[in-house]
């Protein structure tokens, strides 16, 4: 009798094995072959890049997400998750937004958000009561983190559905709502959030993105093959979402209609602050579900202008609206210029826009190979990193479906899915096999991701906020190459210097990144710019370009390091007008 190898060959075997489409008969005879199999015989495997750290890290939380009978959406869409450095130690600390009940949840004692510390030697202890960032106000969505009244510790801002709650930072491991004060508390389903300067005044502004039109009471019966699921999109209004300008007072103020955002009633999921265009003012690109996504131009003068037809980046290459959960802007090609990535539904592929320059972008997920062979997969968090430190921008996908009994009314699709990590090879990207078969084995309902380095050893780690699930810490393992990590300053700009570019130069060629606001889905990263640099011994130059305008100039910077930079009070060079 043929063997198992000899009629599928080994290749599709595995193939069959990572794409979790393997028969139960298939999977007994898989365990059986790799046993039977000498270890000498047996093909050697490469390091997985990552190890999940969750557990010996000391995190014990697990999300919430009040499933009910009901299936109200909200159930299946949150949460995300934070790094930042809330005691200003020199250490990321991170936070777990929760979920909550809904009016039809089952009974349960509700634990609120984590906030966990970091000690300094891998363990983290968690802080939640203490901090006073516990408390829920609303069905917890996303986080987004930023010093918004410039005093050198980071605020927190956490969405929900119903009212949002505008975390101040006391500066003494204790947190204030001031939402009420501030003017920041929102309605509706609100989802990610982004701060940033868009008027270059040098105080954070807020985008909160929203959802849909939801009203727990009106909830309609949906259902496929006769099984009662989630209800799709389409079945809700789509609403827009909000700006609030920084006053510099610690108050905010709306000024949704004056900027135009207010007329762009998406179902927003994802948003990324970026500057898009090198004029020095951070534009907007927003992750729309089911309707177009949304590229909008900072005009410099408190307005944006909508780009989406002009730039090619609302739709997929056929016309067609997808469901765009998160993004990230990010050079993945090594040109200076930001590009986009977002994530989508199953059947659909995650998209990939390279920016050609003059609000023209083409999409490349085809030719960059981030279009999914697999169409079972569908994507929410994700972001641009250099997990290797060779250079170039690789990217990572946390999958996971909102139906959590897809496998009763769809063929091959899973709730729990796994986490995608994509390799950069001079511009095309191969999806690391050692990453999936050995740090993710187990697959998870993924929802917010953000990136940073918890350890401080010059590599890029990832938190990942599962649905209904413990999260995933993953730890960075990999046989990396040199590095720089940046810790920038603002003075005459924002204290988080967010929409700062820099550019670093070594004897292997050039690299450009921004401290962007927002990115992912629902979750806030590290603002610190980390840069992989390969072989390279040193950096020649570096050149700062700060929200303000100033520039600066540093040359024969050593390698393996933390630098800060603060902004000088007095303009060095202004490159803009």
């Amino acid at each position: 009798m043929p063997s198992l190898e000899t009629k599928l060959g080994m290749k599709a075997v595995r193939s069959l094995v990572r794409q979790r489409r393997t028969p139960a008969c298939l999977s007994a005879a898989l365990v059986s072959l790799t046993w039977a199999t000498p270890l000498f015989l047996q093909p050697k495997q490469d390091p997985a890049p990552f190890a999940d750290g969750t557990t010996t890290a000391g995190i014990h939380f697990v999300h919430q997400r009040g499933a009910s009978v009901k299936k109200h959406l909200v159930e299946t869409m949150g949460s995300g998750c934070a790094f930042l450095d809330y005691d200003a130690d020199g250490w990321l600390d991170l936070l777990l937004v929760n979920g909550g009940p809904t009016p039809d949840s089952p009974t349960f004692t509700f634990r609120g958000h984590a906030l966990y510390r970091n000690l300094g030697n891998g363990k983290f202890t968690e802080t939640s009561a203490k901090s006073g960032i516990q408390r829920i106000g609303s069905y917890g969505m996303g986080v987004a983190v930023g010093d918004y009244d410039n005093d050198g510790y980071p605020d927190v801002y956490i969405t929900g559905v119903g009212s949002n709650i505008l975390y101040h930072n006391n500066k003494d491991g204790t947190f204030a709502d001031v939402a009420s004060i501030a003017g920041v508390s929102g309605s509706g389903w609100s989802t990610s959030a982004a701060f940033f300067d868009f008027d270059n005044d040098g105080y954070l502004d807020l985008y909160v993105a929203r959802y849909v039109d939801y009203d727990y009471r009106k909830t309609p019966h949906c259902a496929e093959q006769n099984v009662r699921t989630y209800c799709h999109p389409k079945n809700f209004a789509s609403v827009a979402g909000r700006l609030y300008r920084n006053l510099g007072n610690s108050r905010f103020q709306d000024v949704s209609k004056e900027s135009g955002i207010a007329s762009l009633d998406g179902k927003g999921l994802g948003v990324v602050a970026a500057d898009f265009n090198e004029d020095g003012w951070m534009d907007l690109y927003l992750a729309n579900d089911t309707t177009r996504n949304v590229l909008l131009k900072n005009n410099g003068n408190g307005s944006f202008t909508e780009m989406t037809l002009l730039s090619g980046t609302g739709y997929n290459s056929e016309g067609d609206a997808e469901a765009g959960m998160g993004t990230d802007a990010g050079d993945y090609n090594g040109d200076g210029k930001m590009d986009l990535v977002v994530t989508n539904y199953d059947l659909e592929s995650n998209a990939l826009y390279r920016n050609e320059g003059n609000w023209l972008f083409s999409d490349d997920r085809w030719l960059a190979g981030i279009a999914r062979a697999d169409h079972s997969l569908l994507g929410f968090g994700t972001g641009f990193l250099d997990f290797d430190n060779d250079g170039d921008a690789d990217l990572l996908v946390a999958n996971g479906h909102v139906l959590d009994n897809a496998d009763r009314v769809l063929d091959e699709i899973r709730y729990s899915q796994p986490v995608q990590l994509f390799e950069n090879k001079l511009g095309r990207f191969t999806e690391n096999g050692p990453f999936q078969r050995f740090a993710t084995p187990v697959p998870r309902v993924g929802r917010g991701t953000c990136f940073g380095d918890i350890d401080n050893d010059g590599d890029v780690d990832v938190l990942i906020n599962n649905s209904g699930q413990a999260p995933t810490l993953l730890r960075n393992e990999a046989e990396s190459g040199n590095w720089l990590l940046l810790n920038l300053t603002g003075t005459r700009s924002n204290r988080d210097a967010v929409g700062a570019k820099v550019t670093l130069v070594t004897e292997t060629g050039s690299q450009t990144s921004q401290v962007r606001g927002g990115r992912s889905y629902l979750s806030a990263s590290d603002l610190r710019i980390h840069f992989g640099l390969g072989t390279s011994s040193s950096v020649k130059s570096l050149k700062v370009t700060w929200p303000s305008g100033t520039e600066q100039t540093f040359e024969n910077l050593k390698i393996n390091q933390i630098l800060r930079f603060t902004e000088p009070a007095v303009p060095v060079r202004q490159s803009r007008q």
